[in-house]
């Protein structure tokens, strides 16, 4: 079980790195308002989230 901890937090850490690098600030904060929402069940916060993290996906193939 620790094992397992330790995997899921170095991916969470790891995959966090990897938008902050490749999206900057806004995917991170769009990142944080999904889990932030995920985590107290509030539909209004991870749809925000989840669309600003959209947008940051979509956006080079937009223009």
């Amino acid at each position: 079980m620790p094992l397992l901890s330790l995997l899921s937090a170095v991916f969470v850490i790891t995959f966090e790195q990897l938008v902050q690098w490749h999206y900057g600030p806004a995917g991170i904060a769009g990142l944080l308002l999904l889990t932030l929402g995920v985590k107290a069940r509030n539909a209004t916060c991870s749809s925000i989230g989840g669309v600003l993290l959209a947008i940051m996906v979509a956006g080079p193939a937009l223009h």
